[in-house]
């Protein structure tokens, strides 16, 4: 499969927050998911992943401060450091992670 989409995708997937790898390049998965106005718990990562938004628009918590990243932007969140989603994101994320 050459061309995707992934807002489609998203949509498709059964459950909120719940990715799906859409492609594996290098080190590096390609997910994508569905974001809906729920929170998402915070979690810590031994790596760095980035997170572009595709639409919708995300909260993301990150030492206390909500950042908002909207549809073409995307948030890097260093390797040691907590993170979270606030209540209210929604549309597509896509996570690139090792």
């Amino acid at each position: 499969m050459n061309k995707m989409d992934l807002n489609d995708i998203a949509k498709r997937l059964p459950v909120a927050w719940k990715s799906t790898i859409v492609w594996h390049a290098a080190y590096a998965n390609f997910k994508v998911l569905r974001m809906d106005a729920s929170a998402y718990p915070p979690e810590v990562h031994d790596y760095a992943e980035a997170l572009p938004v595709l639409n919708g628009c995300m909260n993301l918590e990150v030492s206390g401060e909500i950042i908002t990243v909207l549809a073409g932007e995307v948030y890097i969140v260093p390797a040691g450091l907590q993170h979270s989603v606030a209540p209210g994101s929604h549309g597509t994320l896509v996570v690139v992670e090792p």
